[in-house]
């Protein structure tokens, strides 16, 4: 089999990946990531002085990619301790993170107050007094931002809906509830705070709610001027745009949801007289998620004669949860014979011992067998993140390849790996 039979992924041979890297593996291409960070820099922060773009690490983060985010001048958004954690042996810059939890530990919030990151956002009523509590302790001042609940639903699967009425985010927008915590924040001697945050859930794909988002943050900012006198300075709009997982899906450009997002910023603080808020981003799948693909070994391969062929892979539900969890849709390629005739309709099968583990079901390739590598595209973003040991299963290794370079990121876990926590002293017989 020659060279030109094989896939190939941001110029790099993936069968001679696997060969290499053994599998499952992730691999993400340094190139692609820039490349999305820059035209994210062209289309709207060098259009908009004083906007942000804070790379919401959930979606993939490690030390390297800190490294990179750091280099293209963005923010990093976080959620927890651990992600804080990875910032700071990283060295990236403090005053860029953003702080974000629906329920932040008091350690947490410790944790951010102590190495003083630029903006902590607060997610529910009660953390007003918990961080001025731990601010004044600290003697520090903490710059802030107030999730809010646009109560706005876009078209995506219910578990990453996130600015609908009913969810476990924010700060209702019920006067009764928003005015008092505004009051509160702004009463608090060792907070400022400096505007709202919304978020709308994932993978979206219109530019409307976006709007709808902005006009609510717009209204509530005209009541809070009139009532309270406060205008904020920031608006966090949030990130959640779509990207390609299959041949067909409509994909948009970033300026396509942030050239909404700033008309309707200008054109309300014209229309209200309100002081224009600086604009933050936070995209995170949009700028990894097509800059990863994983690689798989092809195992077992089992017709049921009538029904279809299951073809299974030395991975599933632990390197990637979101076929079984959101019944996300993906492609595969089989990347040793890219080039021959799709012949056959099979289901790629994980390894798991749960019905639920497939990750692709009637997906067309040439005939397969046992040690053919298969490639599934746009799966940089919540792949590795949420990866499990579930079956006791090593998380595979990541591979960042940057221009004709290919180099481990992180390194493949091991069996002794899984045994890392276990006192030994209390298993013993």
């Amino acid at each position: 089999m020659t060279k030109e039979t094989h896939y190939t992924f941001a110029g790099h041979d993936t069968v001679a990946l696997a060969n290499t890297f053994g599998t499952p593996l992730y691999v993400m291409s340094e190139d692609m990531i820039r490349q999305r960070c820059r035209l994210i820099r062209e289309g709207f922060l060098d259009k908009h002085p004083g906007s942000r773009a804070a790379y919401a690490s959930k979606a993939f983060l490690s030390m390297g990619l800190c490294r990179i985010i750091e280099e293209e001048g963005f923010c990093l958004d976080v959620v927890s301790g651990g992600e804080l954690f990875t910032a700071l042996q990283a060295g990236f810059p403090m005053e860029r993170v953003i702080f974000h939890g629906n329920n932040k530990s008091i350690e947490e919030l410790k944790m951010a107050v102590k190495h003083n990151v630029g903006r902590i956002v607060i997610d529910h009523p009660e953390e007003i007094a918990l961080l001025e509590t731990i601010a004044a302790e600290a003697e520090q001042q903490v710059k802030i931002q107030i999730r809010i609940v646009p109560e706005v639903e876009g078209k995506t699967h219910k578990h990453i809906m996130t600015g609908q009425k009913d969810t476990k985010f924010g700060v209702p927008l019920a006067p009764s509830l928003i005015h008092g915590v505004v009051k509160e924040a702004l009463e608090s001697p060792h907070l400022e705070l400096m505007g709202f945050h919304f978020h709308l859930g994932s993978n979206l794909f219109e530019q409307d709610i976006y709007v709808k988002a902005v006009e609510r943050v717009m209204k509530l900012t005209k009541e809070l001027k009139d009532s309270l006198g406060f205008v904020p300075k920031e608006l966090n709009a949030g990130g959640g745009y779509g990207i390609r997982y299959r041949e067909g899906d409509q994909v948009y450009p970033a300026t396509y949801y942030t050239e909404v997002i700033m008309e309707a910023v200008k054109e309300l603080s014209h229309e209200m007289s309100l002081q224009e808020p600086d604009v933050t981003i936070e995209p995170g799948r949009w700028i990894v998620g097509e800059a990863g693909i994983t690689l798989y070994s092809v195992g077992a391969v089992k017709t049921i004669p009538g029904v279809r062929t299951y073809v299974s892979v030395d991975g599933g539900m632990p390197d990637n949860i979101r076929p079984a969890l959101y019944g996300a849709n993906y492609e595969a390629i089989v990347a040793n014979k890219a080039n021959e005739l799709k012949t056959e309709v099979v289901t790629i099968a994980g390894k798991c011992c749960e019905t639920g583990d497939i990750l692709i079901w009637d997906q067309e390739t040439p005939p397969l067998e046992r040690g053919d590598i298969l490639a599934v595209p746009s799966t940089g973003a919540y792949s590795d993140s949420m990866a499990s040991n579930y079956n006791r299963l090593p998380r595979p290794a990541v591979v960042l390849l940057t221009g004709d370079e290919a180099r481990l990121m992180v390194d493949r876990e091991n069996y002794d790996d899984l045994l890392m926590r276990e006192r030994r002293a209390a298993n013993k017989k």
